[in-house]
């Protein structure tokens, strides 16, 4: 697997949550959706970081958004998965279930 499609288990999580979720998220629904999902309270600041990093690899797109009245105008970032994140994710997934394959007795 090439460096550039390393993933990272946060990342992973991030990117699965928000094609679960949509194209065109916030990060405060994809917190919502990871404390769902994973029982573990993110913080807002670990789910921006990760959310910059991945746009830097070109795994997610972001655009702003006109804000609400109740943000009072302040403009909201919305994310959704690239290609390139769709292709990190199935390169991912490939390798791990390539290591699970033929444990399924070991952790039982």
């Amino acid at each position: 697997m090439p460096r550039s499609f390393h993933l990272g288990e946060f990342e992973h999580l991030v990117l699965l949550v928000l094609l679960r979720v949509g194209p065109w998220s916030s990060a405060p629904v994809l917190i919502e959706e990871l404390l769902r999902h994973t029982l573990r309270p993110p913080t807002r600041g670990a789910v921006y970081r990760t959310l910059d990093r991945l746009s830097e690899k070109g795994f997610v797109t972001d655009r702003s958004e006109v804000g609400s009245p109740e943000r009072a105008g302040l403009p909201r970032r919305s994310f959704r998965v690239a290609p390139a994140g769709l292709r990190a994710l199935k390169q991912s997934r490939h390798l791990l279930l390539g290591l699970w394959s033929g444990l399924e007795g070991v952790l039982d």
